[in-house]
């Protein structure tokens, strides 16, 4: 599948990596950064990709989406490129063929990173699980501006004091993943890649066909 690497408008920071489209640490050259990042630029089943309707197969096999979510204590970080909440123990799992992947974080890509049709939208939730062998699966969601967001509504105090304190991290306390609306019968899935260095391939994606709406907070 042909796959799109998002010019997104960050602050380059002290990052090892840019989405500045012309910086010397950008996205066109991730894969030149260091070895173990050579799959960013010649991988072949790179993430992010757009969902064109001349390459998704519609089928009713894939069936109900399986989640099983709970609250857990968790960390809102600020990684420069993204904010990240990162669950600190067993805050559920996402099942896919019988293989349990459970749930480490949820992270915000502003605009969203993979297209559908060639529409690209306002924001883009990414839950990143992981399997008892380390194998990765994540979960997209979209949205576009407008009404409040559960989850987001939650975070918004301590999302806009990082940003205003310039702090990398702060815990929230225990948040219930199953705030995030993700549907159950409509998704996209494929087999790609991280979005980020390093890249790594056989990432299983799976992406809500359902886009929601969500409050500008900062």
């Amino acid at each position: 599948m042909p796959y799109y690497r998002p010019l997104i408008t960050c602050p380059d920071d002290e990052n090892e990596f840019s989405y500045i489209k012309g910086s010397d640490k950008g996205p066109e050259h991730w894969g030149e950064l260091h070895k173990e990042w050579a799959a960013c630029g010649n991988g072949k089943l790179q993430s992010p990709i757009d969902l064109s309707n001349k390459i998704v197969k519609i089928t009713s096999e894939l069936g109900m989406l399986k989640t099983c979510y709970k609250p857990f204590d968790a960390t809102l970080k600020n990684e420069g490129h993204v904010i990240m909440l990162q669950w600190n123990g067993d805050a559920g799992f996402l099942e896919i063929n019988g293989t349990k992947y459970f749930l480490k974080q949820i992270h915000w890509h502003h605009p969203s990173e993979h297209v559908i049709n060639g529409l690209r939208f306002d924001l883009e939730a990414h839950l990143v699980h992981a399997s008892a062998n380390n194998e990765k699966a994540v979960l997209a969601v979209m949205y576009k501006l407008g009404a409040p967001d559960s989850l987001l509504s939650e975070l918004e105090g301590q999302i806009r004091h990082l940003s205003a304190d310039n702090k990398t991290e702060a815990n929230v306390g225990a948040i219930d993943p199953s705030h995030v609306k993700i549907g159950g019968w409509k998704y996209y899935r494929y087999s790609g890649s991280l979005t980020t260095p390093p890249c790594t391939e056989g990432v299983i994606w799976t992406i809500n066909e359902q886009v929601y709406i969500y409050e500008h907070i900062v």
